[in-house]
């Protein structure tokens, strides 16, 4: 995410209300601002394909001596 949200606390029980309280500020400063608040991006997603093109990909990975994940991220940075 290109935003930051910064929070601190004194002491571990403090913690969590200070995330609390930092992600309201920030979702209100999006309010503020008219801005949607951006997502978190995880590494993993899924991808719907036809089986043929399941197969395909899966056997050029394997000739490639690659993982089918291996494979599809180098395809779609390719394709970036």
């Amino acid at each position: 995410m290109r935003d930051g949200i910064y929070f601190e606390a004194e002491s571990a029980a403090d913690i969590e209300r200070a995330f609390h309280e930092a992600v309201d500020d920030y979702l209100a400063f999006c309010a503020e601002k008219g801005k949607s608040p951006e997502k978190s991006y995880k590494d993993s997603f899924n991808v719907r394909i036809s089986p043929e093109l399941h197969r395909a990909a899966a056997t050029v990975a394997a000739i490639k001596n690659e993982s089918l994940n291996q494979f599809v991220s180098k395809a779609i940075a390719a394709a970036l």
